[in-house]
């Protein structure tokens, strides 16, 4: 536990190195309001919700005022909803995304992710209906997050579902192309997803993590040299809150996550390390050195280290990447490679309106391959913005920042996806 002069210390880097809370997330078991009955199954998901975080807000309010810490959001993570619903004959799960969407504004969350589905291995009747109404979820709702667990080091890359995500894409940034395809930005595909993320777009509860958790997910690019004092400040508010919403500590997720604001970029401390500008030769290793650094550091400092805990490199969140994509010298190709020794992947990333569904497949395809044969999470959220080509710049706004539009190469894997099937897991899945 942290005394009055930790927490003081800690008090006093906030101004200077932009450190912060970036989010207490609940994850909450929604598998109890099973039904095949859909009013029946709304209504439980509501009530359980509204329950369990009746006092999530009021709390992270309360713990932020007393430690002078600031909490930037507040969140809830639920029970993937095609786990939930599948005993379901309706045609469409948007009325559940709405109804998450009531409960979220009821308990006063930023954000609400679970909307979601694991098919690497295979696509469950359930699956394909939650996938199939992911674009409507989306743009009929301000708060929920959706993900799709595509594949994983053990089970390989599931390319039927990869072929669909890529066209889910495009679907849901038709729907929402008056917002800039904002729809988008709410929606990740995964490989290797884990069950403690508290980030979104991604995070899930997952099954094994019991009926309710606490994770904490601490962010701060301006104070790489303070990673121990930032996860004990995250143990802390984690300590806290478990007890007064009495909710089991799940984990603390150290990552550096990027904002906007000049100081608070992930690629300003790449160039920091001796690079002229993130992207160039050196961009993969200083990161790589970076990444471990983090992970190491924030490892002694708390009981229960987990989530993605480490680099992230959105380019509508980080000032400096966004700086460095308008320069010309990170391009998608070096953020693809970039992505083999960060925390996620290709994360919000603004590509021209016109890319076809299967180049998004095939991009997805490719980050789950480094996923895949690395044994490590990788993510994709693309944002294929109508009528935009490369090098106009996008608004999301709130953390989701702004973002230029990225070129594409104009080669096509359009035959390579349609294949469909799957790639088999690497020869390391064995390990038992």
């Amino acid at each position: 536990m942290l005394d009055i002069e930790d927490i003081l210390a800690t008090e006093r880097m906030f101004d200077q190195n932009k450190l912060d809370v970036r989010t207490v997330t609940m994850g909450i078991s929604l598998l109890s309001c099973v039904s095949d009955d859909e009013k029946t199954l709304c209504d439980k998901i509501y009530d359980t919700i509204c329950r369990k975080a009746e006092h999530l807000t009021e709390v992270t309010h309360d713990i932020s005022r007393e430690y002078g810490v600031p909490i930037i959001n507040r969140r809830i993570s639920v029970t993937p909803i095609s786990l939930v619903a599948g005993g379901l004959t309706t045609a469409s799960y948007v009325p559940i995304a709405e109804t998450l969407q009531r409960a979220a504004d009821t308990v006063g969350v930023d954000i609400l992710g679970g909307f979601s589905a694991l098919v690497d291995r295979g696509m469950s009747a359930s699956d394909k209906k939650l996938i199939d109404s992911i674009p409507e979820a989306l743009a009929a709702t301000k708060s929920i997050c959706s993900s799709v667990a595509i594949g994983s080091t053990k089970a390989g890359i599931n390319m039927d579902a990869v072929k669909r995500m890529g066209e889910v894409v495009k679907e849901t940034a038709e729907l929402t192309k008056d917002q800039d395809a904002y729809g988008c930005t709410k929606l990740v595909e995964f490989c290797n997803a884990v069950e403690d993320n508290p980030f979104m777009a991604g995070a899930f509860h997952g099954v094994t993590q019991g009926d309710t958790a606490i994770h904490v997910g601490v962010s701060g690019p301006g104070v790489v040299k303070r990673a121990l004092e930032i996860t004990r400040l995250g143990q802390l508010v984690a300590e806290a809150a478990t007890e007064r919403l009495h909710a089991p500590f799940g984990i603390i997720d150290l990552s550096l996550a990027p904002t906007s604001a000049v100081g608070d970029s992930v690629a300003a401390v790449l160039e920091e390390m001796g690079l002229e500008s993130c992207g160039g030769p050196g961009t993969t290793a200083a990161l790589a050195l970076l990444n471990d650094a983090v992970k190491k550091g924030g490892l002694m400092a708390s009981s229960s280290v987990g989530g993605l805990s480490g680099a992230f490199i959105p380019v509508s969140e980080d000032l400096g990447m966004i700086e460095a994509v308008q320069r010309g010298s990170l391009c998608l190709e070096k953020l693809e490679a970039m992505t083999c020794v960060c925390s996620v992947g290709l994360d919000m990333i603004a590509v021209p309106g016109d890319t076809s569904a299967s180049t998004l497949s095939a991009i997805l395809a490719d980050e789950a391959a480094i996923g895949m044969i690395n044994n490590k999470t990788t993510a994709t959220r693309l944002i294929p913005v109508p009528g935009k080509k490369p090098g106009d710049m996008v608004q999301f706004g709130g953390l989701m920042g702004y973002a230029p539009v990225m070129g594409i190469s104009k080669f096509k894997a359009d035959e390579f996806v349609a294949r469909g099937g799957k790639i088999p897991a690497p020869l390391r899945s064995l390990t038992n």
